[in-house]
């Protein structure tokens, strides 16, 4: 797949353009510390079946598009000051979408990719046709991890740490998620590890740094300080979904709800034994919701 690069003020964002070049615009926006791959290829391949011309990007600060020099905070709740806002990574989007010459764009965004996607929707409501926020939430403060998962993670990861070092090889990673997705993933879809090999044989090439690196503790600093954007979703006037796990642990499903609720006549779908990931077995479903929302846009057209 070619890498192509929009340039988004002083930055390089990365992305890749996947399906038929006559294919509706649909833009897909990641989440914290996850790569454009983080959307697996096959789901993508759902997506261009039925009839959309995806774009996928990275980021700033992970995987190949320019990573910062900020300070990085050492903890959550540090005090250390964001490097950047959730509303400059909404404008790495549209620069994304500039660099494709798309003047609106259908946009799906996951967990922090769907405050994001939120934000783009509240900023910039003219370059948005049609919105999707999965396992997302539209403020940090709902929804969010309690005490009690924090501490169980911070535990396995510690524990993984010592018995087994440092995750430094993709087959090592994937073995680290399989273990901690028994915590954050989805009891009804049980972990494939082979699913997270194959996507972080490819991430791991291009930015080893992870989930857990600088650039990711930057993203999760901008998403600290993120307003509370239900007062300014309530303005939302295009077709939206929302979608969530009800076993989500990392973003709650009252995320959701709170996103459904502020969005005049958005539509909310749980997905029991759903948890903070894209399970294969959900992607034709997904697709279809996606095609959905995209088609309720073109009605109003």
């Amino acid at each position: 797949m070619t890498i192509l690069t929009a340039r988004s003020g002083d930055l390089d964002i990365a992305y890749e353009v996947l399906g038929d070049p006559g294919g509706e615009p649909l833009l897909l926006v990641m989440g914290l510390g996850a790569q454009m791959v983080g959307w697996p290829d096959g789901f993508c391949a759902e997506l261009t079946a039925r009839g959309f011309r995806v774009v996928r990007f990275d980021n700033r600060d992970v995987g190949l598009s320019t990573h910062l020099d900020g300070p990085v905070p050492k903890r959550p709740w540090s005090r250390v000051p964001a490097a950047y806002t959730l509303a400059d990574m909404a404008g790495d989007a549209l620069a994304v979408m500039d660099a494709v010459g798309w003047p609106a764009a259908h946009v799906v965004g996951a967990s922090l990719g769907g405050m994001i996607a939120q934000q783009l929707a509240v900023s910039a409501p003219e370059r948005v046709l049609s919105l999707t926020s999965v396992m997302s939430t539209p403020s940090p403060r709902i929804g969010r991890m309690r005490p009690r998962t924090v501490l169980t993670l911070v535990r396995r990861a510690r524990r993984l740490s010592r018995d087994r070092g440092p995750a430094t090889t993709p087959e090592a990673m994937a073995d680290f998620m399989v273990a901690m997705q028994e915590v954050t993933g989805s009891p009804g879809y049980p972990a494939r590890r082979e699913d997270h090999l194959e996507m972080l044989r490819v991430a791991m090439a291009r930015d080893h740094s992870g989930l857990t690196g600088p650039g990711a503790k930057r993203q999760n600093a901008a998403e600290r300080i993120a307003p509370d954007l239900r007062p300014a979703l309530a303005g939302v006037r295009v077709p939206t979904l929302v979608v969530h796990g009800d076993s989500d642990v990392v973003i709650r499903p009252e995320g959701g709800r709170a996103t459904a609720d502020a969005i005049p006549g958005a539509r909310l779908v749980v997905h029991p034994g759903m948890g903070h990931e894209l399970p294969r077995a959900l992607w034709p479903r997904l697709a279809d919701d996606v095609r959905a929302v995209a088609d309720e846009a073109a009605r109003r057209w």
